[in-house]
């Protein structure tokens, strides 16, 4: 009943997200790759779709335009905070004035909580106090705290985008663009411990008494399984927008969705854009689990090593992509060698840059070679010197058991005169 109720949901944002293009006629697209099909009409002032292992863009509209951006503030807040406070540290929470209307954690002055659970309550609830307590306790204050989130913005390049507060709230100076969400979204989901957040659709909070458990308000989590994130946000100014994530054929694309004029319409935006990008990726398997993708030769014993993938690599490839394998292994082994070593590393590349990896492991143990084994290595690696020096030491064994054997001979003939 739930998977049911789920299609059916994203069958009716679908339905009114095309009666808003029908109204509003659609924004077009002003970017596609050359080649791609064109994206649909998506009701949304400015667009990006990406893909999250290289950013190359998919299709765009308006993309580099600043613009108010409501509560994806919050992903450049979070990106801070990952950057200054560790998780497990325990703060209190900053007293905070809400205005009415506003997403709330519904922190209590001063309450012990953890940063982990303040990032929780941040991107699933999209708490402003939260936001607040984790500015406060990252930097002292609101103001120095901003001034951090433009210093690491300038960092990675986002040259759309500066903040004037760590909430998302309307006010001159804060603002970003789709292409800089995109970005910072990317380098974000790298982080394991926003990954999980991102993708989480109900989190318990383990540092407040009693425990609290809450809910994400990102609707595309529940509308489609293959979804991974990662943030809303909304005011009056900014409209309706959203920071979507999907994985699917073995690759990950960011759709980033600003200005749409419901909250219906953002959801299905964002999954049209995904859905157009998937369709563009063929899933391909170039390393699958057990399979050996080096056999390294053993030395002193003879044979070779199989070396082995331990997990499957499954990546996405667009029409006109090349896929490689890059296997980095040893070109001889030795013993002692137990199973499951890691000996090496395959890299899966598409068009030269990395899209996955794995360790490579050896598919069984090898013992130490013996005095014997060495011996018998040697004379095959090298045996022309081997044997000249075989020769010569058989050349003086027999001269000095010559030289003994006269020697022998004249003791006896010096006792038989005596």
């Amino acid at each position: 009943m739930r998977v049911r109720g789920r299609a059916a949901l994203a069958a009716a944002l679908i339905a009114v997200a095309s009666a808003a293009q029908a109204l509003l006629g659609g924004a077009p697209a002003d970017a596609a790759p050359r080649g791609a099909e064109r994206p649909p009409r998506v009701p949304a002032k400015a667009w990006i779709l990406v893909d999250a292992r290289d950013g190359d863009v998919l299709a765009s509209r308006a993309a580099a335009r600043p613009r108010l951006v409501a509560s994806t503030t919050k992903l450049m807040t979070a990106y801070v905070v990952l950057k200054e406070l560790p998780l497990r540290r325990v703060v209190r929470a900053a007293p905070y004035r809400a205005t009415p209307g506003e997403s709330l954690l519904e922190l209590r002055p001063r309450q012990r909580i953890s940063v982990r659970d303040l990032l929780y309550g941040l991107i699933l609830r999209s708490g402003n106090d939260a936001a607040h307590a984790l500015a406060v306790a990252a930097a002292g204050s609101e103001r120095r705290f901003v001034a951090l989130m433009n210093r690491y913005a300038a960092a990675l390049g986002l040259s759309d985008t500066h903040y004037a507060n760590p909430i998302g709230l309307d006010e001159r100076g804060n603002h970003s663009s789709p292409r800089d969400l995109a970005a910072l979204a990317r380098w974000l989901l790298r982080n394991r411990a926003f990954a999980r957040m991102a993708r989480a659709r109900r989190a318990v909070l383990r540092s407040v008494r009693p425990r609290r458990r809450i809910e994400t308000t990102n609707r595309l989590l529940e509308m489609v399984p293959w979804a991974t994130g990662v943030k809303t946000g909304h005011t009056w100014g900014a409209g309706w927008s959203l920071v979507a994530s999907g994985r699917r054929k073995g690759v990950e694309l960011i759709a980033v969705a600003l200005g749409a004029p419901s909250e219906e319409a953002r959801y299905t935006a964002s999954l049209a854009l995904l859905e157009h990008g998937f369709a563009q990726y063929r899933r391909r398997v170039p390393v699958r689990a057990g399979r050996a993708l080096a056999e390294p030769p053993i030395r002193y014993t003879g044979g070779s090593l199989p070396l082995r993938a331990p997990r499957t690599i499954a990546v996405g490839v667009r029409r006109g992509q090349r896929l490689q394998v890059r296997v980095r292994a040893p070109r001889e082994v030795e013993g002692p060698i137990r199973r499951g070593a890691r000996l090496g590393r395959a890299t899966v590349l598409v068009d030269g840059r990395p899209a996955g990896s794995v360790p490579l492991l050896a598919a069984r143990s090898i013992p130490a070679p013996g005095a014997f084994d060495r011996a018998r290595d040697l004379v095959s690696r090298h045996p022309a010197p081997v044997a000249g020096g075989a020769f010569v030491i058989l050349m003086v064994a027999m001269l000095l058991a010559l030289r003994m054997r006269r020697s022998s001979d004249r003791r006896q003939c010096h006792l038989g005169r005596s």
